[in-house]
């Protein structure tokens, strides 16, 4: 039917119009306005950017994918404490864990804890350097577990607060 048609009809004809007037009437995309869903890389089977890649390539975009860098980084740290702190330095002293961005070394020795206290600077500056995804902020140096007498078997009560002022 003819919209003049309409408009001489009912009054359902004349809502029909009107409100085709108001809201237009259904839209036509034309095929090229589309977007393909087909990607045309992948319908050649050899063609460009389709060459082979390496393993190394697909494992490092895996790892980032999934939010590995900075864990692989932090153990590869830990495995690799002797080139990165010294020979002799890494003899007497062994990385216990890291965690939120602080590295903790336990020492053989106070001697040795204090003696990595004073090289932190150069230490956090080689991990910075070789290791920046494994997102160390600090360092903790822990001397070596001995036992405290505070409390157990050989502790002894004390005798309370005392005035210290006078």
């Amino acid at each position: 039917m003819a919209e003049a048609e309409f408009e001489r009809g009912t009054e359902a004809a004349r809502v029909y119009v009107r409100f085709k007037e108001l809201f237009g009437g259904h839209k036509h995309y034309a095929k090229s306005k589309r977007k393909s869903r087909i990607d045309p890389a992948d319908s050649v089977p050899f063609g460009a950017g389709r060459d082979p890649k390496g393993l190394g390539d697909i494992v490092g975009a895996l790892t980032n994918q999934l939010g590995w860098d900075s864990p692989l980084a932090q153990s590869e740290l830990v495995a690799n404490w002797t080139s990165l702190a010294g020979e002799e330095t890494a003899n007497h002293s062994t990385p216990v864990g890291i965690d939120n961005g602080v590295l903790t070394v336990q020492c053989e020795s106070t001697a040795w804890a204090t003696q990595l206290r004073l090289m932190r600077v150069d230490i956090m500056t080689h991990i910075a350097v070789r290791y920046p995804q494994a997102g160390i902020e600090s360092i903790r140096f822990l001397g070596p577990n001995v036992p405290s007498f505070k409390r157990g078997p050989r502790s002894v009560q004390g005798r309370g607060v005392r005035d210290t002022y006078g």
